[in-house]
């Protein structure tokens, strides 16, 4: 597999050289300085690949180019944002970078209720409590419905929670859920997101689904001539929030999209934690079912419980089988090197790490992307991957 690491730009914390030391090849990026919405200038796409060359890397994937709340409410300007998209993709495939993540969740990106919570060994992790999130929804938010969006036991366990809750304390969880997340697109205030919110509440999962078929109807056969590959990131977490649709959470969710288009453009991210953070979540057969259609891979791994609840745990210590789903990603690796395929490998970036005194001690403290907490996990997965090839290899 071939190893990335995300980067943020030359603003980021971590270093291009430190991510060479970590043993990565690959990087993942964007141009996050470009309005969500409006066309990527080539001269702007190939001056962040000079500078990911001029560092001995290579500009893997795409992460992400970000689709507009108007294009996936099919609203205001989304017609312009849709063509301004092709122009990116063809400006993207003109630069001979070739693999675009992008995500079609509607209102927020990624969300987690903490952003620092500490481990038996000190180190600090990213988590999702329902009953934080409901607290929030129904009682700071005040969302009209939230009432009917959680069982009854959620809703007491909030209402005891939120009564328990300082106001610093209800401070620090609105801005980790609705003040946007690295790599996330946009962030929010209250009346915001209420706004955000009401403007899909109107949509049912089926509408929803329809507005993202339409817009790969669109963009599907310009990154097919431009020569790129499109990987749709899951739903994270993979369940509603908000009462909002959700498209991308499931294998049904899966098929659909692919059974959709058959082009071999229309790919998807497998990130394990976020498919896997659903309770029927079996991602070694996920892997299997899609794995010629898999473009992209985040390797995490989490500790969840039934009712949604998650922490982001150690790479190799969670309910994920990660050596299972690196197993069957070898072996589509594999089959791709048997069809002569352009581009065998899949590129794989160590997803999330937790934070550790050395990450705060040098600053490289940004959530999930702290450089040892990553480190430590591309080491763990490198590890995975070298055995994994190895007894491949001896039992051929």
């Amino acid at each position: 597999m071939l190893e990335t690491w995300r980067w943020f730009g030359p603003d980021d914390p971590v270093s291009l050289s430190q991510i060479r030391q970590a043993g990565a090849s690959g990087i993942v990026s964007a141009l996050d300085h470009i309005p969500t919405g409006e066309a990527w200038p080539l001269e702007d796409i190939l001056e962040r690949k000079r500078i990911i060359e001029a560092a001995g890397l290579v500009w893997s994937v795409v992460e992400s180019v970000p689709v507009h709340n108007d294009i996936k409410s099919r609203t205001g300007a989304f017609l312009r944002m849709i063509e301004n998209y092709k122009v990116s993709l063809r400006n993207l495939g003109a630069a001979g970078v070739q693999t675009v993540c992008y995500n079609f969740m509607p209102v927020v990106d990624w969300t987690r209720t903490s952003l620092s919570y500490k481990l038996p060994n000190g180190s600090v992790a990213l988590k999702f409590e329902m009953t934080d999130f409901a607290a929030y929804d129904r009682y700071i938010l005040k969302r009209p419905g939230a009432e009917t969006s959680y069982p009854e036991a959620i809703l007491q366990k909030a209402e005891e929670r939120f009564t328990a809750m300082s106001m610093e304390e209800i401070a620090a969880l609105e801005k980790n859920i609705i003040a946007g997340l690295p790599g996330g697109e946009g962030s929010y205030d209250q009346a915001g997101i209420k706004e955000a919110i009401q403007k899909f509440a109107q949509f049912d999962d089926d509408t929803y689904r329809g507005h993202l078929f339409a817009f790969l109807d669109e963009v599907i056969p310009v990154a097919e001539e431009a020569g790129v590959v499109m990987a749709i990131h899951p739903d994270d977490p993979p369940f509603s929030l908000f009462g909002l649709p959700r498209v991308m959470s499931t294998a049904q969710d899966a098929a659909l999209l692919t059974q959709h288009l058959q082009s071999q453009a229309n790919g998807i991210t497998m990130c394990a934690g976020s498919f896997g953070a659903r309770a029927d979540a079996d991602l070694v057969s996920l892997v299997r079912q899609f794995a010629n259609r898999i473009y992209f891979v985040h390797l995490r791994n989490i500790k969840k419980e039934q009712d949604g609840s998650f922490i982001e745990s150690e790479h190799l210590d969670g309910d994920n089988d990660i050596v299972g789903i690196v197993d069957a990603l070898l072996e589509e690796e594999s089959a791709r090197r048997a069809k002569q395929a352009s581009q065998p490998q899949i590129p794989m970036r160590p997803d999330h790490g937790h934070t550790m005194d050395i990450d705060r001690e040098a600053n490289t403290t940004r959530p999930g992307y702290s450089y040892a907490g990553r480190m430590r996990g591309l080491a763990e997965l490198r590890g995975v991957i070298h055995t994994v090839s190895t007894l491949k290899q001896r039992t051929a």
